[in-house]
Parts: C-alpha cells; structure tokens; sequence
C-alpha cells in the first residue's frame, strides 16, 4: 500500500497524458516515504467506455482517483497527502479544465480490514 486507482472517460484520450499524471502521483507518494514504503506504492488507470455525465447533451469528462492505504497514519498525514495528490491532479488537468467541461474529484479509501498480499518488492528497498 498505497495504491492510487484513477478513472477517467475515454474521450481525454490524448488530451490527458494519463502515463505523466501516474508518474507524478508516485512522486507524491514517494515524497511520504516515512508513511509509505516505495515498494508497495502502485498506481494504475481504467479507462472509462461505458459512463453518461449529466444530461449527455455535451462532451462532458470526469477523472477520478480513489487513494487506497492500510489504517495507521493519523488525521493530518492523510490530509496532506490527499491534498499533495489532489493538487497535483488539479495542476496536471489545469489546460484541459479551461477548455473543456471536466470534473475532477478524489476519494480516500482506509481499509478497516485485514488485507491478504505478498510483496518481494520492498526487499530492493532496504539494500
């Protein structure tokens, strides 16, 4: 953990550099290394195909990322991460904001439960 999900319409399609908006979003993360081990740090897409955004009556687009992290880090570190992700997101989609109508929005999930996960990343890590 962390993992950052992003959702986001496929008609941004070459418009939102989706590949350079992960890089960044790692680089937050990375950024908290004393909250988040590199090597559980992922960050993926899913393009959307199959949505409708208010009356249709537009071209209108969404972009959406979920921030999922295991429980432990208090009130005011998940806030200054979600707002280090959020403005990155906000920077990153600024041209297109002005251009288009876009919503951004983020979310953060803390699992409450035990989760199940095997990682031989984070040994590359502590060398």
């Amino acid at each position: 953990m962390p993992h950052f999900i992003v959702e986001y319409t496929d008609n941004l399609q070459g418009e939102a550099d989706i590949a350079g908006l992960l890089k960044k979003v790692n680089q937050v993360l990375i950024s908290h290394r004393d909250l988040f081990p590199i090597g559980g740090i992922r960050s993926r897409a899913i393009e959307l195909h199959d949505y409708r955004i208010a009356d249709g009556a537009e071209e209108d687009a969404f972009v959406h990322g979920t921030l999922k992290i295991g429980p432990g880090r208090s009130p005011a570190d998940k806030q200054a991460v979600c707002d280090g992700l959020f403005a990155v997101m906000e920077e990153h989609f600024a041209d297109l904001f002005h251009t288009r109508y876009l919503a951004l929005s983020m979310e953060l999930s803390e699992f409450s439960n035990p989760t199940y996960k095997r990682n031989n990343i984070h040994t590359r890590f502590k060398k």
